[in-house]
């Protein structure tokens, strides 16, 4: 059945529960798609079987023409089932990688749009989520994509709302960023449905040091968030980085790198959209995030690494940035 085809046999269906209750996980393989970010996603599921030793989940994996999809690794992933109307999964999740405009025509979007008509929950990790969107299916909703498509993607679709985040799941849509993050979306999927300790036991199979979670920032390197033109505003976040235990004056930071105060505020402003006091301080708060979550330091000593003069004044600026106290972080699972 091509995917046209099989995109007019779906006809309109109930709804499925919510996307906690998931248990029928489908994967749409477009071709080139990131084979790490395919088998992140799979494997915890496969593990979670296995660890609580039940059937918990189930997946099949698709394509648009029930052929084989090679990966952009040239690795050919066989379909274990066609796409038929009447043994459909309950979310179809939609595997991208490179080359993604080139994959996803008309025949995908109808087919997608099919899906989303009968209620189901879609989802898009790495650049899945540009077939959503390029079917307006991700319209009005959250989402998330791997940085380095996130910028020309923004500009192509202002009508959906980009967050800057590992994972999103909004209301019946899920999207992800691509490498290892897959792991993490369906972590977070594992303890709503059977709880943080199930949670917990599949990343220690998978030697993950912690869960992140959907509120998680993309690790973005400064030049892909700036450009390689803006040598001066890479070197003051270079300076900030290197600089957390004993942050340096904005009047200290302008001497470095040989701009006025004036100039440097103006640059983070406009390529950042934050004043560099504000950039600073958030870079001090994650790594104080990082330690309190990695580490066992304790919370006075977290404050003095991350250049806080006083636990008082920390714990007003944790909460302020994150909606919680620095301790919240020592009861989050998967610690």
């Amino acid at each position: 059945m091509t995917s046209a085809a099989a995109a007019a046999a779906f006809a309109p269906a109930a709804r499925v529960s919510p996307v906690s209750s998931l248990a029928h996980f489908g994967f749409l393989t477009l071709p080139n798609f990131s084979m790490i970010a395919f088998s992140s996603a799979v494997e915890v599921l496969r593990m979670a079987n296995y660890v609580g030793r039940a059937d918990h989940y189930r997946w099949s994996i698709y394509s648009l023409d029930g052929a084989p999809v090679h990966a952009s690794n040239g690795i050919a992933v066989r379909p274990t089932q066609a796409l038929d109307p009447e043994r459909l999964p309950d979310v179809m999740i939609v595997c991208g990688g490179i080359r993604i405009r080139d994959v996803v025509d008309d025949g995908a979007r109808d087919t997608l749009a099919s899906l989303a008509d009968r209620g189901m929950p879609l989802g898009g990790i790495c650049t899945g989520a540009y077939a959503l969107m390029s079917s307006g299916l991700l319209d009005g909703y959250r989402c998330t994509v791997h940085w380095e498509n996130l910028s020309a993607l923004h500009t192509e679709f202002p009508q959906v709302n980009f967050a800057d985040e590992l994972f999103v799941v909004d209301r019946d849509r899920l999207t992800c960023t691509g490498g290892t993050a897959p792991l993490d979306l369906m972590l977070n999927l594992v303890g709503a449905r059977f709880g943080q300790q199930l949670a917990a036991q599949v990343s220690e199979q998978f030697i993950l040091e912690r869960i992140r979670s959907a509120t998680d920032p993309q690790p973005i390197p400064v030049d892909a968030r700036v450009g390689f033109s803006r040598a001066e505003l890479i070197e003051v976040v270079r300076l900030m980085e290197a600089n957390i235990e004993e942050p340096l004056s904005l009047e200290e930071l302008a001497r470095l790198v040989r701009l006025s105060q004036r100039h440097l505020q103006r640059m983070f402003k406009v390529y950042l959209n934050v004043s560099p006091t504000h950039y600073y301080l958030t870079l001090r708060l994650k790594r104080a995030r990082d330690l309190l979550r990695t580490t066992d330091a304790s919370i006075a000593r977290v404050t003095t690494i991350c250049g806080f003069h006083s636990p008082c004044h920390f714990s007003k600026a944790y909460r302020a940035q994150f909606g919680h106290a620095p301790s919240y972080e020592r009861r989050l699972p998967g610690r």
